[in-house]
């Protein structure tokens, strides 16, 4: 079950990799040579893919290493990315954050 379970995050993650990388390259190709930003629904899409994809594919990649760990493992990792989840509903919370960085 465990492997079985560890192939399907694997695929997914594989997946939403290629597609960050593309959404990443046209927003990078866009910020010289403006063609994506015509279109504001796909844009605002692509902006919204590059804000949190990153987060949903640290979530993924980190399930699939977690599911072949111990069940205590598992539970502190979805207990933490459930804090992150979480905190993304207060935007100043997550304002601070950003300003850190």
């Amino acid at each position: 079950m465990k492997k079985k379970l560890s192939g399907v995050f694997d695929i997914i993650g594989e997946i939403l990799a290629v597609v960050i990388v593309v959404v990443f390259a046209l927003l990078i190709i866009d910020a010289n040579y403006p063609f994506l930003s015509n279109v504001s629904w796909l844009y605002n899409i692509c902006k919204i893919i590059m804000q949190y994809g990153t987060l949903v594919l640290v979530a993924i990649v980190g399930l699939e290493a977690m599911v072949k760990r111990n069940i205590v493992f598992l539970i502190i990792f979805c207990a933490l990315l459930a804090l992150i989840v979480v905190f993304l509903f207060f935007p100043d919370t997550y304002q601070n954050f950003l300003n850190l960085i």
